[in-house]
């Protein structure tokens, strides 16, 4: 028995040493790769121009979330949405997440005209060497400044021209971009705060309704909310409210 035991053990000492040692071949032949990021002094202006680049890129892509908020139709109908929410009283229904996936969704329906032109007429161009950077800038903005233009009040932008210390611009050519798009952007807040005015209004005259029923009955102890709120769902199925709210909004922006 004890044989039995002794070359076992000399079997598991063999092997565990041919593991080791093919191992070690293993990691020769094959050795763990490096990585490294250099960091030296430009030796001429590209070198410069280059790295300002990199910079700006990378600056523009930390910022893109903003950019698609303030530039695009989302402003408006993630104001609706939550308007929406608070008219009908559900606490965490939907929830906050998924209507802000459904507007930019709904914000990318509503912009893919828009972004079809920067495409076409910047981005394609660009790529395929065509056009110089400047040149696709100017062709690619010009698509989202129209889009903001359709949308932007006159009262908004003459208040952000105002504060800007500029001349009165001639056309719409002549103002600047970092001037529309405040102006856009409060008329996009405007715009939403007055369509969920409009929402509020059904679901505050159904609240009413079953406040005063509940008063006249003596049921004082009983939240009117919490009797209200299954008649506002049920209203705003039966009215198909996501159909008209959604359409009222892409309606808008055409």
């Amino acid at each position: 028995m004890k044989k039995f035991w002794f070359a076992g053990l000399l079997v598991f000492a063999v092997l565990l040493i041919t593991d080791i040692t093919l191992a070690q071949q293993t990691s020769t032949k094959l050795p763990f790769p490096k990585i490294g990021i250099d960091v030296g002094t430009a030796d001429s202006p590209e070198d410069i121009s280059v790295t300002l680049q990199i910079l700006l890129l990378m600056t523009i892509l930390s910022l893109a979330p903003s950019i698609v908020i303030m530039t695009t139709s989302y402003l408006r109908i993630i104001i609706v949405f939550h308007f929406l929410k608070t008219a009908l009283g559900t606490q965490s229904m939907p929830p906050g997440q998924l209507l802000a996936g459904i507007a930019l969704f709904i914000t990318f329906f509503v912009m893919a005209p828009t972004w079809s032109k920067v495409n076409d007429e910047a981005l394609k161009p660009l790529m395929d060497g065509q056009m110089p950077v400047e040149t696709a800038y100017d062709k690619g903005i010009e698509p989202i400044r129209q889009f903001m233009f359709k949308n932007v009040r006159d009262e908004d932008l003459e208040l952000f021209l105002g504060l800007s210390s500029m001349e009165k611009p001639k056309n719409r050519q002549e103002v600047p971009t970092y001037v529309l798009v405040p102006s856009f952007a409060l008329s996009e807040l405007r715009a939403g705060f007055i369509i969920g005015f409009f929402l509020f209004i059904p679901f505050l005259m159904v609240d009413m309704i079953v406040s005063s029923i509940l008063m006249s009955m003596g049921m004082m102890m009983l939240p009117p909310m919490l009797v209200s709120l299954p008649f506002k769902i049920l209203l705003f199925i039966l009215v198909d409210g996501w159909n008209l709210v959604v359409g009222s909004l892409v309606r808008s922006f055409l």
